[in-house]
């Protein structure tokens, strides 16, 4: 079972650093099993392209001039070699720089020569992060986004990843709200309790049920019709991914996340 700590924090109020609940995890019996702190993300920031030349040798090459702020290179302009079709002067992106390790390609980058022409680092695309499949262009912010900050800090990607294993006998922690009910349980921090908001119907569920079972204690039906499926919204995406699980569509996304939510599988 995997989730993110602010995923957590959402069910419980705490105080406790990630240590201390890491550590009254495995009390509980909910044993941690790893830790990802995230610091992959930590080097990557966000850069600007100020200008896009053709390579000299090579016809779908760019030879990019990039600034990254104050921190980077002592505040001057970077020569990238890049071969992404949707670079151009302008864009905001993700700079790489020479020492940083990046996990799509599995590479600690280093000051090299891409067909006679020097290149300082790399602009990554979302592949490249590991954040998506998607690897037809770097990643193209937006144009306000604060070149030379933390992507991870403007992205959202600091967010550590607890996951702990699971016995057949701990049933209520498949959920994030379960295990937060046994950290408070356990007197880390406080439970957070919001009742549902009701939500009106409209005409009678066309569907009928029948309980058949004489150990079901209650089962709820409902009917969600004229639904326009697309993309889930993006901090549901950026928890799902976190954890490890490949955003769909809002259909699918949603089941996946109510049931880590509430360890209740509702596919």
């Amino acid at each position: 079972m995997k989730f993110t700590l602010s995923w957590l924090k959402d069910h419980l109020d705490t105080d406790a650093s990630l240590a201390e609940i890491c550590e009254r995890l495995t009390m509980i019996g909910l044993e941690v099993e790893a830790v990802d702190d995230r610091a992959v993300f930590a080097p990557f920031r966000i850069a600007r392209v100020l200008s896009a030349e053709k390579h000299p040798d090579a016809d779908k090459l760019k030879v990019l001039t990039v600034e990254a702020g104050p921190d980077i290179n002592g505040g001057k302009p970077m020569q990238i070699v890049c071969g992404a079709p949707n670079a151009r002067a302008g864009l905001v992106g993700v700079l790489a720089i020479p020492g940083t390790y990046v996990p799509g390609i599995d590479t600690t980058l280093s000051i090299g020569r891409i067909r006679g022409v020097e290149s300082h680092g790399m602009m990554c695309s979302e592949r490249e992060l590991e954040l998506s499949d998607s690897h037809d262009g770097i990643i193209d912010l937006a144009e306000d986004a604060p070149v030379g900050a933390k992507f991870a800090d403007y992205a959202d990607l600091d967010d550590p990843v607890i996951e702990i294993n699971l016995t057949p006998n701990r049933p209520d922690a498949t959920g994030v709200a379960g295990i937060a009910r046994d950290l408070a349980a356990s007197g880390l921090g406080t439970l957070k309790t919001k009742a549902p908001e009701r939500i009106e119907g409209e005409g009678d569920c066309p569907v009928s049920v029948r309980v058949e079972s004489a150990t079901c204690t209650g089962f709820a039906l409902r009917q969600v019709a004229g639904v326009a499926n697309g993309a889930s919204p993006q901090w549901m995406q950026k928890r799902l991914r976190a954890i490890g699980l490949r955003p769909i569509n809002a259909l699918v996304d949603i089941t996946n996340y109510v049931m880590l939510e509430l360890g209740q599988p509702i596919h």
